[in-house]
């Protein structure tokens, strides 16, 4: 049971543009290590002890990797010893590193390693114990140095429990050769019971505003099978989009939040705490938990740059100007969000950016954020000043500004050279697209700074757009699905409606990303099929049709 409807917010929201669109309805950083072994020292608890949540492991490197568990059954005001280790071999006998954490209820009785002193591009297996209890073991590997010749990625996004169940995340757990999984946000929803969604309950029930809440809400999320596996079997590197708060979230407030929920910087410093505690992710500063943005270097083939979209820069959405149903959902490229002040990431964050793809030795440069970054329209012609109507203003289209100078980076100019082979990962919009990126894909003129869509001329870098694992899509826009390449030609690829997940096949000649869908989300199911393949070429910087490709035969062993 939800509590009362909410006062109507004024301006845009994401979710009520989604649904135009046919649908229904201060952190705490790692732990040391302490000294001992094999403890059970407060252990002692009314109930059964347990590892209810399984194991997980995530921001890897060369030399480290972030592991993860919970204990479960603990005496709320006792401090538990939990034990480690980590081993090159399924059965653990191979240990190559061991020791032990203490967590409390302070922690919601998380435990967090950050595993050192590995070797890279190694796969590896760990496993916790509390006394004589026993965690599952997981598997997870480091980034590889020097030259690399393929890597394989799985990309996932938006897992709207309430519109049903998980079956993309199992499929990932079932491919051995996966180097790791992107989690692009909205890992969790923090919407009430039938608020957006009815097919499965919420714990808590309602909205979750305060720290207990969110906490209640990983719990539930981190008890599905299909999550757990795959965290067992691949190391997850994540960045939270808008639901780990609330939705359309933005620096000082939510399309989602009012001022009856309470202080807005209270509740995200409680939700950032909880997700802090409850992914297996690196705290980069414990004086500025907004700040995650970070890269990783995968050898001379990729680097991987994360970006912080929504807490730290981001200014308010500006409303829809046209109105439909009583939804603004539309954005005309004029008055206030063509302001050249408009931030998305904001300026600290855009120079940390270029640095990154600048630096880097990396063949590729991939990007992983949370919104559309490519132009989306639904009219207009095409013209010189990028004229149209723009569909999602929570998007870039709605920081042109901001978007803007992120080309300003990828073109160069002055004495800086062009960046060649930047990729885009994108999650967001509960569907699935590939598209070329350009200044303005409606401008013809590619000699003059245009784009030709019949050769990519004028493109800079590409977009894969991964669908969500559950999270309703599109599928009012149907009907128009065949004017989306006309009114967009630089988008290749779209499918409105499906469920599933991005694979991105990886070697020095080219980028390869896979659309795989799942059958169902309204029950359980292991059934999954290839949709469309799309890839740039090294130094094209454009989409072209691909083939599907094949999986590694040399796989490491899965985690029992």
């Amino acid at each position: 049971m939800s509590g009362p409807r909410k006062p109507r917010r004024r301006g845009y929201s994401r979710r009520a543009f989604l649904k135009k669109a046919g649908l229904s309805s201060a952190a705490v950083g790692l732990l040391p290590m302490l000294p001992g072994c094999g403890h059970s020292d407060g252990l002692r608890s009314g109930g059964a002890l347990e590892f209810r949540h399984g194991v997980a492991s995530g921001d890897p490197l060369s030399d480290r990797v972030v592991l993860w568990t919970r204990i479960s059954g603990v005496a709320s005001d006792a401090t538990a010893t939990v034990d480690y280790v980590v081993a090159r071999d399924p059965q653990l006998g191979d240990v190559v590193k061991h020791g032990s954490v203490q967590t409390s209820a302070q922690r919601d009785f998380t435990v967090k390693v950050d595993a050192t002193g590995l070797q890279p591009a190694t796969t590896y297996y760990y496993r916790f114990h509390a006394g004589d209890l026993q965690s599952p073991i997981g598997r997870t590997r480091t980034l590889p140095v020097g030259s690399v010749d393929r890597l394989r990625i799985g990309v996932v996004s938006c897992a709207s429990l309430a519109h049903g169940y998980f079956n993309a995340y199992g499929r990932l757990a079932e491919r051995a050769d996966l180097d790791l999984i992107v989690h692009l946000g909205d890992y969790i929803y923090e919407y009430g019971s039938g608020q957006y969604g009815n097919l499965r309950a919420y714990e808590p029930e309602h909205e979750i505003l305060t720290l207990d809440d969110y906490r209640t809400r990983y719990a539930q999320y981190r008890g599905e099978a299909e999550l757990q596996a795959m965290h067992r079997q691949h190391a997850l590197i994540n960045i939270w989009d808008d639901h780990e708060t609330a939705d359309n979230s933005w620096k000082d407030g939510a399309y989602n939040h009012n001022e009856g929920e309470g202080d807005w910087a209270v509740r995200v410093s409680g939700a950032l705490q909880a997700f802090y505690e409850w992914q297996p992710t690196r705290e980069l500063d414990a004086g500025q938990p907004r700040k995650d943005y970070r890269s990783f270097q995968f050898g001379d083939l990729v680097q991987l740059t994360m970006l912080e979209e929504r807490l730290l820069a981001r200014d308010q959405q500006v409303p829809g100007v046209i109105n439909l149903a009583d939804t603004e959902i539309l954005l005309l490229p004029i008055g206030e969000v063509q302001n050249a002040d408009r931030q998305m990431i904001g300026s600290e964050q855009e120079a940390w950016l270029s640095g990154q793809l600048r630096q880097s030795p990396a063949k590729w440069k991939l990007i992983g954020q949370g919104v559309m970054f490519g132009q989306l329209k639904i009219a207009g012609l095409p013209n010189l000043l990028s004229g149209g109507v723009y569909v999602n203003p929570d998007q870039w289209d709605g920081y042109p500004a901001a978007r803007g100078r992120v080309f300003d980076i990828i073109d160069g100019g002055g004495t800086d050279a062009a960046i060649d082979n930047v990729v885009v990962l994108t999650g967001d919009i509960h569907s699935s697209w590939c598209m070329d990126l350009t200044r303005d894909p409606n401008d013809p003129l590619a000699p003059l700074g245009g784009y030709n869509p019949l050769d990519g001329a004028g493109a800079v870098a590409v977009e894969f757009v991964c669908t969500s694992i559950t999270s309703p899509g599109l599928d009012s826009f149907a009907p128009i699905k065949p004017l989306i390449p006309v009114l967009n030609p630089h988008i290749k690829y779209s499918d409105f409606t499906r469920k599933g997940y991005l694979l991105l096949d990886i070697t020095p000649q080219r980028v390869i990303g896979e659309h795989w869908y799942v059958d169902t989300i309204t029950q359980p199911s292991t059934t999954e099929a290839f949709g469309a393949a799309y890839q740039t070429a090294d130094g094209d910087n454009h989409m072209s049709a691909a083939e599907q490709t094949s999986p590694r035969s040399d796989a490491p062993a899965f985690a029992p």
